[in-house]
Order: C-alpha cells, then structure tokens, then sequence
C-alpha cells in the first residue's frame, strides 16, 4: 500500500494565519482537504504559524511539502521596523535617492516634499570608479577606502549594508569586488548588491531596491531562521518554500539572501491559484478579485498567464511618490476598499467608502469591539446579505445596536433612513471595486466579456456578481476555500526565478545572434543555480519575453517569444507581435524602428505541486444543502426572498438559481435574481450571470 502524501500551505496575514492541507491517500489518490485560521502572532509570526498546524491537527513530522506565504516584509517595510543600513555607492551619486524621480503624484503642490530616503545622507558613502552603460571600464574600482567607510558605519550602529555602482547591470565585475571586500572585511554584517537583485537600468530604482533590501534583510533572515528551527523541532523532515511576489516559491535559503524577492507574496499566491484553476476549468482568460478586510486587489490573467513587472512601489499615493522596488511582482491594482472599509460623508455631503479601515482591532462595529464607524461589512449584514446569526461563521454574536447607530449615523449626515444609506455604502464600494477592475482590463485594452471573474477572499463572493453585472461578464467563479485561496494557489505554484537583463539592440537583421547568445547565457546561469541546490536540469523549464520599444521611447512593452531559437528569419514575427501588444496597451502603433531593451526570463521547476482529482456528480439534490428563506436586499434590484444554501454541503452537479446566499465558514456568496448556479467536480461554485 502506497504511503499518503500531506502538503500544506500557510499564508500569515495582517489579522490571521491560513492553512491548507491535502493529504492525497496513496492508493486511491483521492485527497482530503483541511483548512484553518489561527491568530497572527506579531512580532513572532512563525508562532501563528507553528499555531495553525497544530490547530489543524497536522503532524509536521508527516509533511511531505510545506510552502509559506508572508507579509513580514511588506510589514518591516511600512512600519518603518528594519535595520540601519548604510549605502556605499559609485563616487558623484551618493544623492541618488535624495533626487529620485521627478514625477511627482501632487504635481501643483509647491510645498511638496520627496519621500524621505531610507539612508540618511551621512550614510551614503562613495568609492572611485566608473562602468559605462555599454558595460565598459572607464575607471578602474579604488577600494583602498573602503575599511574606513565600514568603521564609520561600524560606529554609527549600521546592520546591513547596500551596494550599488553605476551601469552595474551592464558589468558587474565592480560590484562583485566591493561586495567580496565587505565580507572579507566585516563578516558579521548583512551585504546585498544590487546585481545579486536585478540587472536592469534605472540607477534610482537598482538603487533604492538594494537599499530596501538590506533594510529589511535582517529581520527577515531572522524570521526564517526561526520558523525553519521551529518546523525542524516539531519534526519536519525537509525545508520550507518560501512564496514569493512572482507567483512562484523558492528555498528558503534562496530567500534568506535576498528577502526583497517576497514582499507581495501574499497576493501573488492568489492570482498565481487564480490562473491555475482557470486553466482546470477551461477558462485561461480570467479576471482575478480578491477582496481581504482592508483592501481589494485584481489582477489579469490572459491564456493562463499571470503578468509579472518590475515597476513595483510600495506607499505610493495622490499625494507621495513612493520607493520603487524593481523585483518580479505581479501585475495587480490595489485599493483600500474591502470589508472593514469605513463609510464616512465629505463636507460637501458627499457619500465616501475607504481607504480608511477599521482593521482587525476594534474592526466593523457589529464586531462589538467598540468600533463606531460603518463599514462595508456593517452594511452588508444590514441588508441581509450576511447572516446575523451567522456570523463569521457563527464565531462572532453581531451587535447589530451598534451596526445599526454605525449606519444612522451616515444616514443622517445624507438625509437618508439606515436602509438606504447601507445601499449607498454597499453601491460605492462596488463602484470603487469596478473602477479597479476597469484599469486592469479596459484601460489596457481587453474587453471584460471576453473574460471570466474569480473572486477570493473573505468578501470577494459578496460583491463579485454585482460587479461581473457592471462590467458585462458572463461568468463568475467562487473558489472552494475563497476564504483561503492564497494559502491554496501556494499549493500550485512552481519553483520560480525570473532574470531581467537589460542589453539594448535594433532588432534588425543580424540582430538575432546577440539575442539568442544571451537568453542562452542566463539560461546557462539558471540551469546552474538549480542544479546547485539539488535540482536536476532536465526538470527547469524556461519562458523568454523581450522589452522592446519603439528607437527613443522611455518606457517598453514586454513580448512573450515562442519557443524556438531565436533567428533572423524569427525577427520580423516578433516585431509583429510587440505592434500587436502595443497597438493593444495604446491604441495605436508607430512606423518607427523597433528597438530591444533588454530580456525577461522565467526558470520553473515542479516541487511538489498538487494534481486536482475532478469529482463526479453525485446526483445529491441541491435541497440536500438548503438552510431555509430571508428576506435579502440586492441594493440594485430591490428586497427578494431568498434561498439560504449550506456551503458546506454543496455537491458536483448541484444546480439552482438566484436569488440565492450560499453561507460558508469564511465567506458569503450573494447570487443575484436571475443568475444560474452550478457546482463542479472540484467543489468551485460557477454563477451565470443575467444579461
């Protein structure tokens, strides 16, 4: 008899920790499912995590792949909790990130002021030497005053260290020196360069990313370290993956050199699932929405692929630049609208939902933790779209006083009863959640009803055919285990690197040599760093994009080129595929010569990743899974009565139509009237919407 096979998943939130685990039974291969949610632990997240595995009931000693997702560096990053770090840069650009970028959000502000550097200026310090962009020597590295510079740091309590040299994606021989020097000379401190991250051009983004990386370098080793130490204790046999923002995971002692590389990795596991379960149920064209407690992010996934960019900020609003981090990161919009939203009245009488939160703590005033605010879940439980009397899963008694004086409270202010004010709140958010949704697809080009939406999180079913009804889709899809479909979507990820270079040719005739010569070359570097760590080469697998632009443009489009050898006779296709995806993004396309800017590599390889057994209908009716009536208010469509569903007891081949509430531990699903609803082999719920 075949052993079974156990892989779990944990992804550590801002409020809580998630788990997944299938145990896929060795003969049968049929797989039992478990999930839970513990308590985050802060600032001892690998607790919470240790916590959800035993809460589960999971045997770390039985575990055959274990992935982690974490928001431990978004965190350091926004708290301001990372390490002092000094930055020793190429002599004459100490400023760099002093001066930035000149394209500034609130651009009429006269009292603007730039996002302050994450190293002070007396810690910025240079060394003679100069690489040209062609990658050539023009000034050969001084290091003799490099000792002084680290004793300087040494005495002002510096704990890492950045380094990041002029056009050193072009040579990195500078960099690599400096780099050797620094650990020879202090071996305790933490070292990063910029070319360990990237090797693409933009000396204020190269630079500020080594910075940010340093900055939360420690911290993160640490962490690690940590939860690596305690899975070992509790049995654990290998060692974890750790998620990154690529939609991939890698070793754990990958990441611990350059932490940096998973600072969206939560989201990321979620369009990363999203993607995959598109490709199980025939739908490779998605629009992913997972909609979270604070915020709501989408992302679009074309013929089952997720969009990875570097141009990545964190705290970048209408009135802040931001920092640039230039690592791999899916390609997603991000707005402060989910369920602890509050609703809250301008002066001008204006009705207004997010980006203000109630968070965790006191949270949405039906929590009955003091909160007096309304939120997007205050209304929604008002309108009878969220069982009061099962609330949060029956977890929480909803004080509905509270949601109640929370929601007269806007009403007032707009002259409105408490129903209608809870119907405009509900209608705001919506409305804000399109406008996302709209950037992701039309501003870009793709038509919403050529897509199909998947919605995840803890409030994605609530609002997502509201939205699929605006935006004209056809269908909308609620994965089994919304609540916790980033902890899922880890389970289907890859082993992942992508590599950026930046190499500039005109893609003309004689052109494809060099090309090739260097996607082979970073494959070569690839292979290498899989084989390194125990991975055989036959298993990597490699997807070439190109970043062309038209000759004398800023800015590129990326091209996925076919598999193949790159040759001349290829040239004039791949030419005609960046018009195509230009033409797309822009509406329009240039006579003009087409330039390439550099090449965007992708390294996969399998590591455990699950195989999805589909069931079969097994005939139960769907009155097996019915609760009972009540009475629901579709803001829109007006009150209708109706039908209360089980979510756990939802079967394959179960089929009903709205309006419909299908009640599940960790999300609602409101089914508007008229829409049609089945549940497939794999337990997803499909809504046909209503045209």
């Amino acid at each position: 008899m075949a052993a079974n096979t156990i892989r779990v998943t944990t992804d550590v939130g801002g409020t809580f920790t998630d788990l997944v685990c299938f145990e896929t039974d060795g003969t049968t291969g049929e797989a039992r499912i478990v999930t839970a949610k513990s308590d985050t632990t802060p600032p001892d997240f690998e607790q919470g995590v240790l916590n959800v595995i035993a809460k589960a009931g999971v045997d770390p000693a039985a575990i055959d792949f274990l992935a982690h997702g974490t928001t431990v560096v978004i965190n350091a990053l926004t708290e301001r909790k990372g390490v002092k770090v000094g930055l020793i840069t190429t002599e004459g650009f100490r400023d760099t990130l002093e001066i930035a970028r000149g394209n500034r959000p609130d651009f009429f502000n006269l009292h603007y002021e730039k996002p302050k550097p994450f190293v002070p200026r007396y810690l910025r310090r240079e060394l003679p030497g100069r690489i040209s962009y062609k990658g050539e020597e023009m000034k050969p590295l001084d290091l003799s005053g490099l000792a002084a510079i680290l004793d300087d740091f040494k005495a002002d309590g510096v704990e890492a260290v950045a380094i990041s040299f002029l056009h050193s994606y072009a040579n990195l021989s500078h960099e690599q020196a400096a780099l050797a020097e620094v650990r020879r000379l202090w071996p305790e401190v933490s070292v990063v360069s910029s070319h360990q991250i990237t090797r693409e051009w933009r000396e204020y983004e190269r630079t500020n990313t080594a910075v940010l990386s340093a900055y939360v370098q420690p911290i993160a080793e640490r962490y690690l370290s940590r939860l690596a130490g305690g899975l070992k204790e509790k049995g654990l046999k290998g060692s974890p993956y750790i998620m990154q923002s690529n939609c991939g995971v890698d070793s754990l002692e990958s990441v611990s050199k350059i932490p940096i590389t998973m600072v969206e990795s939560g989201p990321a596991s979620g369009f990363w699932g999203a993607a995959e379960l598109g490709k199980l149920i025939g739908a490779p064209n998605v629009l992913a929405l997972d909609i979270g407690g604070t915020t709501a992010k989408c992302s679009l996934i074309e013929d089952g692929q997720v969009k990875i960019m570097t141009d990545y900020w964190i705290e970048r609003d209408r009135t802040s630049a931001g920092y640039p981090i230039m690592v791999p990161v899916v390609d997603l919009v991000e707005i402060g609208n989910g369920g602890g939203s509050i609703a809250w009245v301008d002066d001008f009488g204006k009705l207004h939902v997010g980006p203000q939160s109630a968070g965790a703590m006191p949270g949405p005033a039906a929590y009955g933790r003091g909160g007096d605010n309304a939120t997007t879940t205050d209304a929604n439980l008002w309108l009878g779209r969220i069982n009061r009397d099962y609330f949060c899963g029956g977890e929480v008694t909803a004080d509905m006083a509270a949601s109640e004086k929370a929601i007269r409270a806007v009403g007032d202010k707009l002259g409105v009863d408490a129903e209608e004010a809870a119907r405009g709140i509900i209608r705001i958010a919506n409305n804000n959640m399109v406008n996302a949704l709209k950037l992701v697809s039309l501003n870009r080009g793709h038509d919403p009803r050529d897509f199909t939406l998947v919605a995840f999180g803890g409030g994605g079913a609530m609002h997502a055919v509201a939205l699929g009804q605006e935006l004209g889709v056809k269908k909308v899809v609620v994965p089994a285990g919304a609540a916790v479909f980033s902890a899922w979507g880890m389970m289907m990820s890859d082993l992942r690197r992508d590599y950026f270079v930046t190499r500039l040719a005109d893609l003309k005739p004689g052109a494809a040599k060099a090309v090739e010569a260097l996607f082979a070359e970073t494959e070569a570097q690839a292979r290498k760093q899989f084989t390194d760590e125990g991975v055989p080469a036959e298993k990597v697998k490699f997807l070439r994009y190109g970043k062309f632009r038209y000759q004398n443009q800023e800015h590129t489009t990326e091209v996925l080129i076919e598999e193949g050898a790159i040759t001349d006779d290829r040239l004039a296709g791949i030419e005609a595929a960046f018009h195509e995806a230009y033409e797309r993004e822009y509406t329009y396309r240039l006579d003009a010569p087409v330039e390439l800017v550099g090449i965007h590599l992708v390294a996969s390889a399998e590591v455990g990743k699950l195989t999805m057994t589909e069931r079969q209908p097994t005939g139960t009716p769907s009155s097996a899974a019915l609760k009972g009536n009540r009475d629901v208010d579709y803001a829109l469509e007006g009150v209708h009565t109706a039908a209360i569903y089980d979510g756990t007891k939802l079967e394959p081949g179960m089929r009903f139509d709205g309006p419909a509430i299908v009640e599940d531990p960790g999300t609602t699903v409101v089914i508007h009237p008229g829409n049609a609803v089945e549940i497939d082999g794999y337990g997803n719920i499909h809504i046909t919407l209503s045209q």
